[in-house]
């Protein structure tokens, strides 16, 4: 089977062919119904059948109404009629221009000999006489088609439509195949709503870290909150804090690297942080990192009673930290004085078994990205393809501007990843997870939902850019099947 063209979410896919061409298989054969609007069916709709030729004003009226209202929408829309009319087609294509849409046209360049045999063969045959004048019409359209401005003009091949991050994603894995990269994986843990409950909780995560660790993740990364954040959940969803679950999760894996993505540096006094992480760092064998941010969830300091210092006041205190945990790991133990902090002994023992990695979270460029550049290990970012080269370019500006190598600081990503499969899995883990007013795609999107295939090509053009370490949250994590999913992702890159 030929490789599915990727198509980007959302898009408008208008098909221009003779009847019996093909149009409407093709379109049936790679497209949900729901997002299909059909003359033939709104035919059927506003009059007694797809045959109703009587109805067709009432049906071309209602579909260019539905395709309006679809369009203004952002939401994938296949526009299934003849597509002969120039003046209908460009309409179409200055409606999906006036909302952002790319808009791509598939020719049905059937051959003429084939569209009078499909005919024949229908129950409900298109006139002869029509049908002759579609056929002897089409070559002029075939070739108007690549003038008229469409983002492509396509043949009636297999295609998918995915979401951005995927829509180039298939040469890169095969790049990957023929020329492999290397790239850590860290799993993120931001849910804690186990099957079973609060009782089930400790086995549950014993299990997720475990399967982790088997499924090649180098890191196990939990959030740093006190209570769900609303980008996820509820405020009364489960919710661990970070650094007791850090301790367990010390106890109950053998390999991976372990930390707070990341720790807010408001929530403990500097020099207790360091105490944790020290103490981390032996019990887990050598294998703590040190996330650190600004912390920015006004609602959660004020539920704990935690003052919440202005934007300026944070900065100096992550400053403060960055240059405080390295004296409080180091030998001696000697006094430090910041511009937010004081620690007038820095005792700190026992000892980290090796130097703790210390990442800053964050893609201010500006301040966030010029205090990794100069303190930290690793920046770590979110955001599109285009976004991490833009973090990237800045990093190292901000390295040379303070006379550090670019290499000796990482970057890193952090994104949700919902992993298929295959694309009907993707399809029913979609339906499943998806909030229940929320559009498909959008939900596709925000998860960066593909199949294992799609996540390699999307990884590998991260690698590309730059980003050393991926850590990803699993959206469907409630048992080990989506681990295992993301095993043969990172297979690839082993």
């Amino acid at each position: 089977m030929a490789e599915a063209l990727n198509l980007p979410s959302p898009c408008v896919v208008l098909l221009v062919g003779p009847g019996a061409s093909g149009k409407s298989t093709w379109a049936a054969a790679h497209f949900p119904p729901d997002v299909v609007v059909s003359s033939d069916r709104l035919r059927a709709l506003v009059g007694s059948g797809e045959d109703d030729v009587a109805a067709s004003t009432d049906a071309f009226a209602l579909l260019e109404e539905v395709v309006r209202r679809r369009l203004a929408r952002r939401l994938t829309t296949v526009i299934d009629t003849l597509g002969l009319e120039a003046k209908r087609r460009l309409a179409w294509l200055a409606l999906a221009r006036e909302h952002d849409l790319p808009c791509v046209a598939v020719a049905f360049d059937t051959p003429p000999a084939e569209a009078r045999e499909r005919n024949r063969s229908r129950s409900k045959r298109i006139p002869t006489d029509v049908l002759a004048a579609q056929l002897r019409s089409w070559k002029a359209t075939r070739d108007q088609l690549p003038t008229e401005g469409y983002d492509a003009v396509l043949t009636p091949q297999p295609v998918r439509v995915v979401p951005e991050a995927f829509v180039d994603a298939a040469p890169a894995t095969r790049r990957q195949e023929d020329r492999p990269t290397g790239l850590r994986f860290g799993l993120h843990l931001g849910t804690f709503g186990f099957p079973g409950g609060r009782a089930a909780t400790r086995d549950q995560l014993v299990s997720v870290a475990s399967a982790a660790e088997a499924a090649g993740f180098d890191g196990i990364y939990v959030m740093d909150h006190f209570r769900q954040i609303p980008q996820i959940g509820r405020a009364w969803d489960d919710f661990l804090e970070s650094y007791t679950t850090l301790g367990y999760l010390a106890a109950c894996t053998q390999r991976a690297r372990i930390g707070a993505l990341v720790t807010g540096v408001t929530y403990r006094n500097v020099g207790h942080l360091g105490k944790i992480l020290a103490t981390l760092d032996v019990l887990s064998g050598g294998r703590a990192v040190c996330g650190l941010g600004l912390a920015w969830f006004r609602q959660e300091h004020s539920a704990y009673g935690w003052p919440f210092p202005s934007t300026a006041e944070r900065y100096a205190l992550l400053e403060d930290a960055l240059q405080a945990l390295p004296v409080l790991w180091g030998p001696g133990n000697p006094a430090y004085e910041g511009r937010s902090i004081t620690l007038p002994d820095t005792t700190c023992y026992p000892r980290p078994l090796h130097r703790i990695p210390i990442i800053v979270g964050g893609g201010g460029e500006r301040r966030t990205l010029r205090l990794a550049a100069q303190y930290a290990d690793a920046a770590n970012v979110m955001g599109d393809l285009a976004t991490v080269r833009r973090k990237r370019d800045v990093l190292r500006e901000h390295c040379a501007a303070v006379g550090r190598d670019p290499a000796d600081v990482e970057l890193t990503h952090l994104s949700t990843t919902l992993i298929a499969a295959d694309d009907q899995q993707l399809t029913e883990l979609v339906t499943r997870l998806r909030p229940r007013q929320q559009d498909p795609a959008r939900y596709a999107a925000a998860v960066n939902a593909g199949t294992t295939d799609d996540h390699i090509g999307r990884f590998r053009r991260l690698a590309e850019s730059g980003v050393q370490e991926v850590m990803i949250r699993l959206p469907d994590l409630s048992d080990a099947a989506p681990l295992e999913r993301a095993a043969k992702v990172i297979s690839a890159f082993r």
